[in-house]
């Protein structure tokens, strides 16, 4: 074996070192994009002038919310009627450093952007059986039904209401308190990240998704799967409170048979009507700690999905769609998405998209157009459900590793000043969580206080807790200014 010089490997990693030196000083400091993925390389530039920024102190923003989390609002009871003007308690916000960045903004054209949601939540008479719903979509960051399931209890302990609302046959991740599980036969079929090539239409639901059981293009073998949903405590009272189950399916064989099952009691078999459009209505003799579906025949039908419900009051819907930057609504038949609006009594959707398009985000051109394409989508939403209110909610901090520190994304602000920008164009109220956080390098400090995970990009169950709390507040602040205002225009 031929030796090695000590010389020759001193060369070797100065050579190397100089080379790699070189593609430091000539690599874009913001990145490219390759195939779709951003890539970075260190620059020795930055590694020698690293200084370590101050910390942002949000001490009162913590504390605010944990004094907002420990009011107990008015419950609902039944001497509330159907006219009357409900208002909520919450913490009155002293500090107005705190309030201006706790607050909902809204464009200067379209002050009311959220009146007819809070129409719609005031006219509710707590004994009515009609109920509203209101829709919320992000991304992972709401993924298990964090932030949702505090807006769904804090709502439906004021307004009425029960049952966790909207469950996927086949969910991404599981909400607290309902346990799903199901035949090894399933899957998903999405449009929220792209549109599964296995799908010839655009009939995706309102989930953006659906679910079937067997192969795809298999529509003559017979087939059985099963669903099976189960409470327990940690759900809450109203969560594990549902009177009745919604099946939402298309179809295309008439031969589906489905039964249903309430703990471990068969209740009825039925069959599956054809069409695009189908709403199985499921009554229960009472609220089963399982329940369970059991389908048969050729092919499968798409399941769009399975609604736990109440008699009146406020639904809750949540739609955590993993890696999604919320820009597939104008992919899908927007019609088809109006019949679930329309059927659903829709008067409330919530936007929160942003993070899953940051780290791809350039240059604040790219940022901008992204708002553009963002707009487009509310622009479409709109158009079908003109009689929601829509609530867009920015993308909260998020840090990336340079060297041995982590800072906020560069172009996080141009991105979320976009996302704003979208939202006042469309007449939308917007709600700035990357400020209610603490702006700026607030991400470390949520870290170091144990209420965001150590990806320095999610909250963690007790952070997503505190922003909801923040939104809630937000909200039934706004409500209650609504409230007043009818009620001296009343006199």
């Amino acid at each position: 074996m031929k030796e090695i010089k000590p010389r020759a490997i001193l060369l070797f990693l100065l050579g190397t070192m100089l080379l790699l030196a070189g593609v430091s000083f000539l690599f874009p400091e913001e990145g490219c994009l390759l195939l779709g993925q951003k890539i970075t390389f260190p620059s020795v530039k930055k590694y020698f002038s690293q200084k370590t920024e101050a910390k942002i102190d949000i001490s009162n923003i913590v504390a605010l919310a944990e004094k907002q989390d420990s009011l107990t609002d008015i419950q609902a009871s039944d001497s509330l009627h159907k006219k009357e003007k409900k208002e909520i308690s919450y913490a009155e916000i002293n500090d107005p450093s705190i309030k201006l960045i706790t607050t909902i903004q809204y464009p200067d054209s379209a002050k009311d952007a959220l009146h007819a949601f809070f129409e719609a939540l005031a006219e509710l008479s707590v004994d009515a059986s009609e109920s509203i719903r209101i829709l919320h979509y992000g991304d992972s960051q709401i993924e298990g039904d964090r932030i949702t399931d505090y807006l769904r209890q804090k709502l439906q302990g004021h307004f009425g209401g029960s049952g966790i609302g909207w469950l996927a046959a086949m969910p991404v991740a599981q909400s607290v308190g309902i346990k799903q599980t199901w035949s090894d036969n399933w899957d998903r079929y999405t449009i929220f990240t792209a549109k599964d090539t296995r799908v010839k239409h655009n009939n995706y639901g309102i989930a953006a998704g659906f679910c079937r059981y067997g192969a795809y293009e298999d529509t003559v073998s017979l087939k059985n799967a099963w669903l099976k949903i189960k409470t327990n405590t940690n759900a809450g009272a109203s969560i594990a409170s549902y009177q009745k189950i919604h099946l939402f399916y298309a179809n295309k064989n008439n031969n589906t048979q489905i039964q249903y099952i309430e703990n471990n009691t068969v209740e009825k078999t039925d069959t599956l009507k054809k069409g695009s459009f189908n709403i199985l209505k499921i009554p229960l003799s009472q609220t089963p700690n399982t329940f369970e579906l059991k389908f048969k025949g050729t092919g499968s039908p798409d399941i769009y999905g399975l609604s736990l419900e109440g008699t009146g009051g406020v639904m809750i819907d949540n739609f955590g769609l993993r890696g999604s930057s919320g820009t597939f609504f104008t992919q899908m038949n927007m019609q088809h998405l109006k019949l679930f609006y329309d059927y659903l009594n829709t008067k409330f959707i919530i936007l929160q998209f942003g993070g899953n398009t940051l780290p791809n985000i350039l240059n604040e051109k790219m940022a901008h157009d992204f708002g553009g394409y963002l707009q487009a989508q509310i622009q479409a939403i709109k158009k079908i459900a003109p009689q929601a209110s829509i609530l867009v909610i920015g993308p909260s901090d998020m840090s990336i590793k340079e060297g041995e520190n982590y800072s906020t994304y560069p172009l996080l602000e141009p991105l979320r000043d976009a996302i704003r920008q979208a939202a006042f164009n469309t007449h939308c109220a917007f709600f700035d969580m990357y400020d209610c956080m603490g702006g700026h390098n607030s991400m470390i400090s949520w870290v170091e206080q144990g209420i965001a995970a150590t990806d320095y990009i999610h909250f963690s169950p007790a952070g997503a807790r505190k922003i909801a709390v923040l939104l809630y507040s937000a909200l039934m602040s706004d409500y209650n200014r609504f409230v007043q205002k009818k009620k001296n225009t009343a006199y």
